[in-house]
């Protein structure tokens, strides 16, 4: 079995993990898996974040909305056979 990169829990935030934490709460209302992962790299993570907001939201010049952007995030995890 492959080797996993371990999650960042919140009892282990520091100053820079803690106010990614905060924006990406801010952005989404929680702290998904993979920005728990990113968390790992703050500053990959940061640079992520704008980019997240424009693809998962309406606006940024899309022409989805962000009820169709969810609906087709959970169809492909599902037939994809993603368990999260």
């Amino acid at each position: 079995m492959a080797d996993r990169i371990r999650l960042v829990r919140d009892q282990e935030l520091t100053g820079e993990t803690s106010r990614l934490f905060a924006a990406v709460i801010a952005m989404l209302g929680r702290v998904p898996n993979s920005y728990r992962v990113l968390a790992r790299v703050p500053l990959v993570a940061k640079l992520l974040i704008p980019f997240n907001a424009a693809m998962q939201r309406q606006g940024a010049g899309s022409i989805l909305t962000a009820k169709i952007k969810e609906m087709v995030i959970i169809k492909t995890s599902h037939l994809n056979g993603c368990r999260y």
